[in-house]
């Protein structure tokens, strides 16, 4: 009996080793995916640095020759304050949480040392996309920890840790979803964006200058956007063009950045469903790499009892109970349906199903 239920057993631990295998090779795919998307992030993230580096020093060109027609802008400037800050504080009030009092104060303070010149080049779309990179490093490295754990969770495969690493793993990537499809949303474009309003409520508690994108919204801000100040000096004015392709171009690798950690959290969630639902199923097997196979196998039959009949029809054959123990757990009393003999193939094979099933659920827990 022992070496019917152990030949299969050893058909059970072998399909599992392949299966361990087979996690293994996904994931040895999956980290060459993976050398192959930091590689694009990295090309991406310097085009799209570069293009923010040219977008400043255009700026920091135009900012020294603000003086053109200050005049002109600083009239239109003290009438567009006014209207940017009701407009700002009226959407604020409306639509986050608190600190009004708090922002108002800023706001005003900010509009105070500010000057016409920020809405005339599009100054916030700079300091956007100062801190949408800093938003999109902080996802990069909690990404790259998460495929740290998932890593170590293959690489562990004969560790009693591995299926918390898994579970611990995907229970992250699940909450941070949620978070990141906020921030990893469509780049703002230059006037005010209500898709994401929490967003805009964070950036403008952190930062005033976030108001400048509701400019739209005021008649003399618009009329800023449309002074001419070199109509006699066309190289400022070509100068002021280049200002706004480096920002186009500067946005656009940005969505991109945003595309790519995208695919790498799609890719990194669907890896990890597949290695959990592997482990679940094959991991047992790595509870048994110290575990050494006895002379007659896996499983071993103890003891063979008939049951008492069945007092409500004699007549059927009275189930079998039957003690075994597989690989190193505790003896396991289990039954079988009295209308199979012991001399059934099926026998053994009952027996060693339900006992390889009750083994699998004690890893698992």
């Amino acid at each position: 009996m022992s070496a019917a239920g152990s030949k299969y057993i050893d058909t059970e631990v072998e399909n599992a080793i392949n299966g361990v295998k087979q996690m293994k090779t996904l994931m040895d795919k999956t980290s060459k995916d993976h050398q192959a998307i930091l590689h694009t992030l990295e090309e991406t993230k310097r085009r799209k640095e570069e293009a923010v580096q040219l977008a400043r020093e255009k700026e920091q060109q135009l900012a020294a020759n603000q003086e053109v027609c200050n005049e002109t802008m600083l009239a239109l400037w003290e009438e567009c304050k006014p209207c940017l800050k009701q407009t700002c504080m009226r959407f604020y009030s409306r639509t986050c949480r608190s600190g009004s009092g708090l922002v108002g104060r800023q706001l005003e303070e900010f509009l105070n040392h500010s000057s016409p010149f920020s809405i005339w080049v599009n100054g916030e779309r700079i300091d956007s996309l100062l801190e949408r990179d800093q938003r999109q490093e902080r996802q990069f490295e909690d990404l790259e920890e998460r495929f740290g754990l998932l890593e170590d969770g293959v690489d562990g495969i004969f560790q009693d840790s591995t299926q918390p690493l898994f579970e611990m793993t995907q229970r992250m990537l699940e909450e941070a979803q949620g978070g990141w499809e906020h921030s990893l949303g469509g780049f703002a474009s230059e006037s005010r964006n209500f898709s994401d309003e929490r967003m805009v409520c964070r950036e403008i508690r952190r930062n005033s200058a976030g108001c400048l994108r509701m400019r739209d919204e005021c008649e003399k801000c618009r009329e800023i956007l449309s002074v001419d100040c070199w109509q006699t000096d066309p190289a400022q004015s070509q100068l002021r063009e280049q200002l706004e392709d480096a920002l186009r171009l500067a946005e656009r690798f940005t969505r991109r950045y945003d595309d790519l950690l995208h695919a790498f959290q799609a890719e990194m969630l669907n890896t990890t469903s597949l290695l959990d639902q592997l482990n679940r199923q094959f991991g047992w097997v790595s509870r048994l790499a110290n575990f050494t196979k006895g002379n007659d196998g896996f499983l071993q039959v103890t003891t063979v009892l008939s049951k008492t009949p069945n007092l409500e029809d004699p007549s059927a054959p009275p189930d079998t109970q039957v003690t075994v123990q597989l690989f190193d757990s505790e003896p396991l009393s289990l039954t079988v349906p009295g209308d199979i003999s012991w001399e059934d193939p099926r026998f053994m094979e009952i027996v060693a199903e339900q006992a390889l099933q009750h083994y699998k659920q004690n890893v698992i827990e």
